[in-house]
């Protein structure tokens, strides 16, 4: 049921994309409700497979690598959605949803297993501050899912060249709009996700150099981007790039941690 759950999500966030994508091949409008029913169904589906997996094996899919990564592709998909539902735009199905299925593959391929979790208030403890961690970066991709289409749809006006990204995306003081939330709500989730992740690795001496610098860096990355834009002021363009680098930077350490990663464990 689990690995049958989440290919029907996969399947379905695929179809959301190439709906979203119609516009591209012929000039329509936006498939607003198409898509937002696809994206519903998804999340439906790969709710579906996470809770068997906590039905199977009595435990949030929170520690483990591929619960993990199936546990971040779900919570992409609901950021995604809300998105989309409170923007009624369908542009950043695009870059979300394939990712959000991504995760999910990658989530299978790994192996959905977990390891062994605390119980207790230790178990709640871990628990939180996974959880708030991934909500961090799931808000911290969206953000940049939207700093990307912005920095598309501004080369092309600047070449004045009106094509299929102009007429479908947003308008730029949407995605602007859009990135400087979640910016704000990924840094507000990742704050008290690490804050509580470093007191529980000083409390019961747990975790490993390298996972505490990565999620010191998330947050630094995070951090940087939250007080430029409501600090300092960035410009939209500054803000949208430095976002995407960023996020894109922060995504590949991860993947060379757990490639390299000899202790194994959870997801920090």
């Amino acid at each position: 049921m689990i690995l049958i759950a989440h290919f029907v999500a996969v399947t379905l966030y695929l179809a959301a994309t190439g709906l979203a994508a119609m516009p591209f091949a012929r000039p329509i409008r936006a498939p607003i409700r198409g898509v937002v029913l696809l994206l519903t169904a998804a999340i439906v589906a790969h709710l579906i497979g996470l809770g068997d997996f906590v039905r199977v094996h009595g435990q949030p899919p929170l520690t483990g690598l591929g619960p993990a990564l199936s546990f971040a592709g779900f919570l992409v998909g609901v950021t995604l959605l809300l998105v989309e539902v409170l923007a009624r735009e369908v542009s950043l199905t695009l870059v979300a949803a394939p990712f959000a299925a991504l995760l999910a593959v990658c989530a299978n391929f790994a192996g959905m297993v977990p390891l062994r979790e605390p119980t207790g208030v230790r178990g709640l403890w871990l628990t939180s501050h996974i959880a708030l961690s991934f909500l961090g970066m799931a808000a911290f991709a969206a953000a940049a899912g939207a700093g990307m289409m912005y920095l598309a749809e501004h080369r092309e006006l600047k070449s004045r060249h009106f094509g299929a990204i102009f007429r479908f995306f947003p308008p730029l003081d949407t995605l602007d709009r859009v990135n400087h939330i979640a910016v704000v709500a990924g840094w507000l989730a990742l704050t008290v996700g690490t804050g509580l992740a470093a007191a529980y690795s000083l409390v019961y001496r747990a975790g490993h150099a390298e996972k505490v610098v990565w999620a010191l860096l998330a947050w630094a990355a995070v951090t940087t981007l939250t007080a430029g834009r409501v600090v300092a002021g960035w410009r939209a363009r500054r803000a949208a790039l430095l976002t995407s680098v960023l996020f894109t930077g922060i995504v590949v350490l991860y993947i060379a941690l757990r490639v390299f990663d000899r202790h194994g464990g959870q997801f920090l």
